[in-house]
């Protein structure tokens, strides 16, 4: 058989953990192989190894049949094997061919920069491959969708034959994973072969080929995806049965605990991102906000705790207003907030798993004495949490950045949750993780809802909004525009309802 990639029995070890044992990874031309796993199951550190970002202990590579060193990304990139990586490797203030040629720049004959001739090269690519980049546009001012295209570019322009796609739709909403799926097709037709890091089900059966699985470090088998299913490729990345059904009672709503009336909230350039908004979320269920991304749920989420100041409008937790309160002072209101973006607003990366646990606490007793903090109670707290939540590491005093998402999360969750808030704001809480993360974070939602603590949960993740909600606010342009009960809507209304259009059955009166 010929195989473009043969990775053999490799072995990558770190300081008191084995990412890889001995696993094999063999990638045939001209096909979608995708490598399946739990968060910090492996995948990436293999990746990386054959990107030449980890040297392994142990194990053979083979590119085309010939066994290679892989020393370095440059290394890789001769071998013709590109990656585009979960978190986008990108300057803002770039443009997009600048960033694409970055240390591969033509020149001139007087030994300048030949941007011209840069930016026809990637217009040509970009047009080749249906990927629609602008290559003057500066990446500050590009969607996440685009970013990641530029991403793909930039593997493209350096003659990648080989493409290796960290976690791609972790970042992107239903419409852009489409057009992703697309363009992997496109690519497939022009003679690439791909290798597909996830844990999305989903996207393994609409368009791998072969999936490879890694649990715990260990390579579990490949199978042939028209001759699996999402039942059985869940239970070889997990090692037992997962259950695809949220299991939940009715809600027994009682008291509003978050009152928000016309609220308005300007981006950061100063355009209206909230305009005129009204919802309650009530102790006792979970309301779920169903949208396009870009229509003002990053703005209200940061102005309900702080981060973001309303023009007008107030909002109200448990009957006292919080409007325009300081991050710690709507904290201390009753509040749990599950941010979108788990690097910029959930953890400090190169404070230890156990600091980042109790960054909500830390200044409170008994983790602090005489304004000194007091690291044994930190630690013993926190090392409870790790335990309770699952958090995947070597101990409590791990640098965050050393975990993988998932478990990222999973801590950021713990601290949250254990507050015991009246309300838990949970943005995008299962982005990039694996299924039996997910449904460990869907259970702890609906045992949190059946406590009594009121629960507003943004995503853009439909079937999430659908299978977790009690009722479902859309949002278009900045206004809830409808509350539907996801018991009698269906995902085609939810739709129509989130491109603005209306519904023959209108939802409750706002």
């Amino acid at each position: 058989m010929d195989y473009v990639i043969e990775m053999i029995n490799i072995r990558k070890e770190f300081p008191g953990i084995v990412a890889n044992d001995e696993v094999t990874l063999q990638v045939k031309k001209g096909e979608i192989h995708a490598l399946l796993g739990e968060n910090g199951a492996g995948k990436s550190t293999l990746m990386n190894v054959l990107f030449g970002l980890y040297q392994p202990e142990k194990g053979e590579i083979k590119v085309r049949g010939k066994t290679v060193q892989i020393t370095d990304p440059n290394v890789a990139n001769d071998l013709g094997i590109g990656m585009v990586h979960q978190h986008f490797m990108l300057i803002d203030k770039f443009t997009v061919t600048e960033n694409i040629i970055l240390g591969n720049e033509p020149k001139t004959k007087y030994g300048n920069i030949d941007i011209r001739k840069a930016e026809k090269e990637v217009a040509r690519i970009s047009e080749l491959y249906g990927l629609r980049v602008d290559p003057k546009a500066k990446v500050e001012d590009i969607s996440v969708g685009m970013q990641q295209r530029v991403e793909i570019l930039k593997t493209l322009y350096r003659g990648a034959e080989i493409l290796i796609f960290d976690e791609p739709t972790a970042v992107l909403t239903p419409q852009e994973i489409k057009e992703l799926m697309e363009i992997m097709k496109k690519l497939l037709q022009e003679g690439k072969s791909i290798i597909l890091i996830t844990h999305k089900l989903k996207e393994i059966l609409s368009v791998c080929d072969r999936c490879t699985v890694i649990r715990r470090g260990r390579g579990i088998g490949t199978v042939n995806v028209s001759e699996t299913n999402q039942n059985e490729l869940a239970s070889m990345m997990v090692g037992r049965e997962i259950s695809f059904v949220v299991e939940k009672e009715d809600a027994k709503p009682e008291d509003v605990v978050l009152k928000i009336e016309d609220l308005v909230v300007n981006d950061l350039r100063n355009v209206r991102a909230i305009d005129g908004l009204n919802l309650e979320v009530k102790a006792g269920e979970v309301l779920g906000i169903a949208g396009v991304d870009g229509n003002g749920q990053t703005e209200l989420v940061e102005a309900i705790v702080g981060l973001q100041k309303a023009s007008s409008g107030t909002i109200t937790i448990s009957g006292n207003e919080t409007t325009n309160l300081s991050p710690r002072k709507v904290t201390e209101s009753g509040i749990g907030h599950i941010p979108q973006d788990r690097h910029k607003h959930g953890l400090v990366l190169d404070f230890s798993v156990g600091e980042n646990i109790l960054l909500q606490t830390y200044y409170q007793h008994p983790y602090t004495k005489n304004g000194v903090l007091y690291y044994p109670k930190m630690y013993e707290k926190a090392k409870r949490l790790i335990e309770e939540y699952d958090v995947r590491t070597p101990n409590e005093r791990t640098l965050a950045r050393a975990l993988s998402g998932g478990n990222q999360q999973k801590a950021i969750i713990a601290r949250e949750v254990d507050r015991s808030p009246n309300l838990l704001i949970a943005a995008q809480p299962t982005r990039g993780l694996d299924v039996g993360a997910i449904e460990f974070i869907h259970r702890k939602i609906i045992e949190e809802r059946d406590k009594g603590r009121a629960i507003l949960l943004i995503s853009f993740e439909l079937d999430e909004v659908r299978n977790l909600s009690d009722r479902i606010a859309v949002i278009y342009e900045g206004k809830i525009v409808a509350v539907v009960d996801p018991k009698t809507t269906t995902e085609q209304e939810l739709g129509i309802l989130m491109a603005g259009g209306k519904l023959e059955k209108e939802g409750e009166p706002i």
